[in-house]
């Protein structure tokens, strides 16, 4: 049974009205039109910076399927959102869900957040058949938000290794780290692998073996290789920093912005600046350098100037 919504029927069937990209590139209302120059300022940023760099590899790979995965693809109001763990991906997950079910969900923040995660509750790009797949790339308004690089890798040490429940992460990663990390490692480490120091993840992060091994997991993968900004062109860039106007713009750019907003909470556990500077304290310039050049493009690509506290070598 579908539960009546305020949405009625706007909010699923909006076949007829002119779609968020036309919006977009086209905008009606003033007041869409100024926040248009600012995305179109960071649309070029990343332009210019992919351009920049396949001068330098001359590498142009063909995206697969499974590099789609991070898309979720909203049909009714064609939408695709690459979501990027640790920049408010749960929220704008709940927010998918609300637009894409039809009148199921009305508020984003009753729908718990560890559903939100469940994978068969979105539709994702890698799902369509290649013909349907360019058609969706070429007609749907695509988004992604993205934030200072250090600080969204704090805030995924500090969810994913100083909490006790993350016990996954802790045997799959933590052991790992602490293994390959830790000098005369107790017992007890090696085997729960729930206490790594940043510093050690970081060591782990900038091994040449650990990019060998294995891709990153997507909650320290950069930007740059969970949505691969330089083969899709985002029409809009959010960012953590600016996270409610760009979420609502996008919205309004949906035609839902009169009865849908972004869900908007402080949380004082927040990885913050300030938090990020004192974690680095302990990494040495060496380090720093390192992980700079990991981190690099998403620094570049996002027009984030490097940290004032890195001393980079």
């Amino acid at each position: 049974v579908m539960r009546r919504n305020p949405f009625g029927m706007d909010i699923c069937c909006r076949k007829g009205s002119r779609s968020p990209l036309q919006e977009l590139y086209n905008p009606t209302q003033v007041s869409l039109s100024s926040t248009a120059i600012l995305h179109q300022i960071r649309r070029d940023q990343v332009t210019d910076t992919c351009r920049a760099s396949s001068v330098s590899s001359r590498k142009r790979r063909v995206l697969t399927p499974n590099d789609l995965k991070h898309l979720v693809v909203d049909e009714d109001h064609e939408m695709i959102y690459c979501y990027v763990p640790k920049v408010a991906c749960t929220n704008w997950k709940r927010v998918m869900m609300v637009l894409t079910g039809r009148g199921k969900y009305s508020d984003p923040m009753e729908i718990p957040a560890n559903e939100a995660h469940v994978s068969s509750n979105l539709k994702t790009l890698n799902q369509y058949s290649i013909p349907d797949i360019n058609h969706r790339l070429k007609n749907y308004m695509k988004f992604l938000f993205v934030r200072e690089p250090f600080e969204r890798l704090v805030s995924a040490y500090r969810n994913k290794f100083t909490q006790k429940y993350n016990t996954s992460f802790h045997k799959r990663y933590g052991t790992k780290i602490v293994r390959r990390q830790r000098k005369n490692a107790t017992q007890e480490a090696l085997r729960k692998g729930d206490d790594v120091k940043f510093e050690e993840f970081v060591a782990y992060l900038i091994d040449p073996h650990t990019q060998r091994e294995e891709p990153f997991n997507e909650h320290w993968q950069t930007v740059y290789s969970l949505c691969h900004p330089c083969h899709i062109h985002y029409d809009l860039i959010g960012k953590y920093e600016t996270l409610e106007e760009d979420s609502n713009y996008i919205l309004q750019l949906a035609g839902v912005g009169n009865y849908l907003k972004f869900p908007t909470y402080a949380k004082s556990t927040r990885t913050t600046d300030e938090m990020t500077t004192e974690f680095f304290q302990n990494i040495s310039s060496l380090h720093q350098t390192q992980l700079y050049e990991v981190y690099k493009f998403d620094f570049l690509m996002f027009n984030y100037s490097v940290p004032s506290y890195l001393k980079l070598e």
